[in-house]
C-alpha cells in the first residue's frame, strides 16, 4: 500500500491560477459587486464628516459658545450615523450576494470534477487529502467570503478616504501620517514572505493527518487482529503533532505580525499629535482643526489593522481556494488514458494478460498476472494479507490500470466493497441510484434477492424512511446488503466483491455470505474471500502469494493437494471448531 508520505496529493493551483478562478467567478456578478461598493464608499464619505463635526464642537466649545449652538451639529451627527449605517448595510448586503453566487459556482465546480476524478487519482492521493478540501478549505474560503472579504473592503475604503479627508484639513497631517506606512509596509511583506508557504505546509498537514486517521479507524478491525494498535497509535500521534507545531508557528507568527503593527501605531499618532501641537501654536490651524486630524487617524487604526490583519485570514483562505480551484481545474481522466490496459478482444467475461502493478515505482505489487473468467463462473480470491488480492480484484474493476498488460472485460463491472455509503434520504431513493426508473415493486424484488426485504418494510415509514447521518441508522450488514440490493438493480454482467461481507462481524456472516451469494447468481463474479466458506462454495479458486498466482483450482482439488490453500483451510476449520 502507499503510505502518506508517498502518496501523490491532488493538485493545487497556482498564484496565476487562483486570481484567474476568482475573475472568472466574480465576472457572472459584476454589477451587483460594483453597487455594492459604491454603496460603500458612499457610506465611508459620509461617515467621516463625523470627524470635523466634532472639531466644529471643539471650537464651539474651546469659543465659550452657548449649549444651543451644540444643537446642529449634535443633530448632523445623528443624520450622519443614520445614513452611514443604512448606506453600509445595502453595499454589505450586496457584496454578500455576489460572494455566496460565487461560492456556490465554485462548490458546484469542485464537487462536479471531483466526482469525475479517477478512482485510481483519489486513491494515490488518499480520502483524507480530498476530505480535508471539502471540509477546512471549503470552511476558511467560505468565512472569508461572508466576514473577510467585505471587512477587507470596507477597511480599505475607510483608509483611502481617511487619507483623503487628512489631506484636505491641512496637507502636513497627511506626510507625518505616512511615516507609519514605511513599518506597516515592511511588516506585511515580512508576514507574507513567512505566512504563505507556513500556512501551505498546514494544509497539507492536515490532509495527512486526517488521512492517517481515516486510514486507521476505517481499518481498525484489521489493526486490532495484527496488534498494530500502538504503531498506528504513534503514526496518527506523529501526524498529529507536525499539524500542531505548524499551527502554533502560525499563532507565533501572528502574534509578531500584530506586535509590529502597534508599533507602527505609536509612532504615526505620536507625530499626527507633535503637528497638531505646533501648527495650532504657530496659528496654522484651529484646536478644532487639529482634534480632527487625532481623530481622523486614531479612526485609522481599526481598518488598517483589520486590513492588515486579514492578510492573515487571506493567505489560510488563499492556501484552501488553491486547493479547491487545483481540484476544479483537474483534468478529467482521458478516454485514451482510460482505455489503456483495458483494450483488445477478451476471450471472456474477464480475461487478464501478464498484468503487472506497482504503488510505488520499483515495488511492485503484482507480478505477471493471468487470469481468466469464462461466463457466470464465480471465481474466488484468496490469499493472505497483503498477497495482492484487493489490488487485482481493482484493476479488474477499472479503477487501476496496470503498468504493464492488459484487464479487460466485456460490459460493465458491478464493484462492492467492505466500505459502503449509505446516502442521506429516503431509503427507496438510496436504491434508486442504481436505476433510477425502478419501479416499487423491483425495489422491494431487490431487497428481498439480498433478504433485506423484512427490516426494510419494518423501518418507520418502510421503504420512504430517511436513512443515513441524517436519519436512522442502518447497521453495517443492513448497509452491505442495501449496497448488493443496488448491485441488484444496477444488474452488471460482471461483479467483484472485495471483501464485501468482512464487516458483519461472526453472528451476521453466513446471512450476509448468502446475501452476496443471492446477488451475483447468474453473473460472472470475482469474490475476494474474507471467509474461506465463501471460497470453498465458489466454482474456482486462486491463491494469491506475493503478488503472484500460486495455485488455482476448486476447493476439493487444493484440499487435495495439500499446498497454500489446504494449510489456509486446515487453519481456517482448527480456528471456527475450537
Amino acid at each position: 500500500m502507499t503510505t502518506t508520505d508517498e502518496r501523490e496529493l491532488l493538485p493545487t493551483a497556482s498564484a496565476a491560477r487562483t486570481r484567474a478562478a476568482v475573475r472568472e467567478l466574480a465576472r457572472p456578478h459584476r454589477r451587483t459587486i460594483a453597487g455594492g461598493f459604491l454603496a460603500l464608499i458612499g457610506a465611508t464619505a459620509v461617515g467621516l464628516l463625523t470627524a470635523p463635526v466634532l472639531g466644529h464642537i471643539v471650537d464651539l466649545v474651546a469659543k465659550g459658545r452657548p449649549a444651543s449652538a451644540l444643537t446642529t451639529p449634535v443633530v448632523w451627527l445623528a443624520v450622519i450615523a443614520v445614513v452611514q449605517g443604512v448606506a453600509t448595510a445595502y453595499g454589505l448586503g450586496l457584496v454578500a450576494r455576489a460572494g455566496e453566487g460565487m461560492l456556490a459556482t465554485l462548490r458546484e465546480r469542485f464537487v462536479e470534477r471531483a466526482l469525475r476524478l479517477p478512482l485510481e487519482r483519489v486513491e494515490l492521493a488518499g480520502s483524507g487529502d480530498l476530505t480535508s478540501r471539502v471540509t477546512n478549505d471549503v470552511s476558511e474560503v467560505t468565512t472569508a467570503v461572508r466576514e473577510a472579504v467585505p471587512a477587507l473592503a470596507r477597511s480599505l475604503l475607510a483608509i483611502a478616504l481617511t487619507l483623503v479627508a487628512l489631506a484636505f484639513l491641512d496637507w502636513r497631517f497627511l506626510l507625518v501620517a505616512l511615516l507609519a506606512v514605511p513599518i506597516q509596509a515592511h511588516t506585511v511583506r515580512w508576514y507574507v514572505r513567512r505566512a504563505v508557504p507556513l500556512y501551505a505546509a498546514q494544509r497539507v498537514a492536515v490532509g495527512a493527518q486526517q488521512q492517517e486517521l481515516l486510514g486507521s479507524v476505517g481499518g481498525a478491525s484489521t489493526v486490532r487482529a495484527f496488534r498494530l494498535e500502538d504503531e498506528h497509535t504513534g503514526r496518527v500521534g506523529t501526524r498529529s503533532l507536525a499539524a500542531v507545531d505548524l499551527a502554533l508557528r502560525g499563532v507565533r507568527l501572528v502574534t509578531r505580525f500584530y506586535s509590529r503593527l502597534n508599533l507602527a501605531e505609536f509612532v504615526g499618532l505620536s507625530a499626527v499629535l507633535a503637528t497638531g501641537f505646533l501648527l495650532v501654536r504657530g496659528g496654522a490651524v484651529s484646536i478644532g482643526t487639529a482634534s480632527a486630524a487625532a481623530l481622523y487617524f486614531h479612526n485609522l487604526f481599526a481598518p488598517i489593522n483589520i486590513a492588515l490583519g486579514l492578510a492573515d485570514d487571506a493567505q489560510s483562505a488563499t492556501a484552501g481556494l488553491a486547493r479547491l480551484v487545483g481540484v476544479a481545474d483537474a483534468a478529467p481522466l482521458r478516454a485514451e488514458e482510460a482505455a489503456a490496459g483495458r483494450t483488445g478482444p477478451a476471450r471472456g467475461p474477464v480475461e487478464v494478460r501478464g498484468v503487472r502493478y506497482s504503488y510505488r515505482s520499483g515495488h511492485p505489487v503484482l507480478h505477471d498476472i493471468d487470469l481468466h473468467i469464462t461466463e457466470k463462473e464465480r471465481v474466488a480470491l484468496v490469499g493472505a494479507s497483503g498477497a495482492g488480492k484487493t489490488t487485482l480484484a481493482k484493476l479488474i474493476a477499472g479503477i487501476h490500470r496496470p503498468d504493464a498488460g492488459t484487464a479487460l472485460t466485456e460490459g460493465e463491472v458491478g464493484l462492492v466493497t467492505q466500505e459502503v455509503h449509505v446516502f442521506a434520504g429516503p431509503l427507496a431513493d438510496d436504491l434508486r441510484l442504481a436505476r433510477p426508473d425502478a419501479a416499487d415493486g423491483e425495489l422491494r424484488a431487490a431487497l428481498a434477492r439480498v433478504g433485506a426485504l423484512d427490516w426494510a418494510l419494518a423501518l418507520p415509514q418502510g421503504l420512504d424512511t430517511v436513512v443515513g447521518e441524517s436519519g436512522h441508522r442502518l447497521t453495517a450488514a443492513q448497509a452491505q446488503q442495501l449496497a448488493l440490493a443496488r448491485l441488484v438493480l444496477a444488474d452488471p454482467p460482471v461483479v467483484v466483491l472485495d471483501e464485501a461481507t468482512a464487516e458483519a462481524g461472526s453472528a451476521g456472516a453466513r446471512e450476509l455470505e448468502s446475501s452476496a451469494s443471492a446477488a451475483i447468481e447468474g453473473r460472472t463474479a470475482l469474490v475476494v474471500a474474507h471467509r474461506l466458506t465463501q471460497a470453498a462454495a465458489a466454482d474456482r479458486i486462486v491463491v494469491l502469494d506475493g503478488g503472484r498466482v500460486v495455485e488455482t483450482g476448486t476447493h476439493d482439488e487444493l484440499v487435495g493437494a495439500g499446498g497454500r490453500y489446504a494449510a489456509l483451510w486446515r487453519a481456517w476449520s482448527d480456528g471456527h471448531r475450537s
